[in-house]
């Protein structure tokens, strides 16, 4: 799956591309499928939040699942993925599912990824991308990701390691940081049905907020680098940061 010049230049200017039905609804179907067996594993893989102990996070699902091993090598994330890089040659990154249940589903502190890759990592430059799919609808409701417009265009701003607010440790973006970023871009919440994708950059400004909403809200990230902007730290365990750096091979049809 190409992008057209026109998704490319959106990509550019706001750092982040909303692209609609993408996956079939049987597609998002045999992802769901295969969550609830991958959720109740007690693992160092999941995640739980703090509050209610379901989970978060799930990492590391396409070494625990055929399904996903597939669908990381899916040409309809990963070939956008080399457009955007200019990268034929991009490593598995990260793996997992993001999940905030109805009621229960915790917040995302502001952040941009590329500090916890650089700070925890070693990554040494803000190539990676992070490739989403809607497994839910996202409303305005159920705590969908919301961005600051441009906010990648600054590159990376000053962060703080954060171990308190949630169950996840974060490097956050303060509101002295936020605040003139906003009054500038503004705040974008993308929405959309099961098997929309989301792409954006490691320096996007992002966050989202609780799900106080009935309706669960599950998001699949494939996060891809380029294998020559690798890790050059071991610090957290591969499920966090895989060391494969070996070229992800596109499967041959979607």
């Amino acid at each position: 799956m190409r992008l057209t010049d026109e998704q490319l230049s959106t990509y550019a200017r706001d750092g982040f591309l909303v692209l609609p039905d993408v996956f079939s609804a049987d597609d998002v179907a045999a992802m769901d499928a295969r969550l609830p067996a991958l959720f109740g594993e007690r693992c160092p893989e999941n995640f739980r939040e703090r509050s209610s102990d379901v989970v978060r996070t799930a990492m590391g699902l396409h070494l625990r699942d055929d399904l996903f091993a597939d669908l990381v090598r899916d040409p309809r994330l990963v070939e956008p993925a080399t457009q955007i890089t200019g990268h034929d040659d991009l490593y598995v990154q990260q793996v997992k599912v993001n999940a905030k249940e109805a009621f229960t589903g915790e917040q995302w502190q502001w952040h941009y990824d590329f500090a916890t890759h650089h700070h925890e990592d070693g990554v040494p430059e803000p190539l990676a991308l992070n490739m989403h799919i809607f497994l839910d609808d996202v409303t305005e409701f159920n705590g969908p990701l919301v961005f600051i417009p441009g906010s990648h265009l600054d590159g990376p701003a000053p962060t703080a390691l954060d171990t308190v607010s949630t169950s996840y440790p974060l490097w956050t973006v303060g509101n002295d940081v936020v605040r003139p970023l906003a009054e500038r871009g503004g705040l974008v919440a993308p929405k959309g049905a099961p098997g929309t994708v989301l792409i954006f950059g490691d320096t996007m400004v992002h966050g989202s907020s609780a799900n106080m909403s009935p309706w669960a809200r599950r998001i699949f990230s494939l996060i891809l680098n380029p294998v020559s902007n690798h890790q050059t730290t071991m610090n957290r365990p591969d499920h966090q940061h895989h060391r494969d750096f070996a070229p992800v091979r596109m499967l041959q049809s979607a």
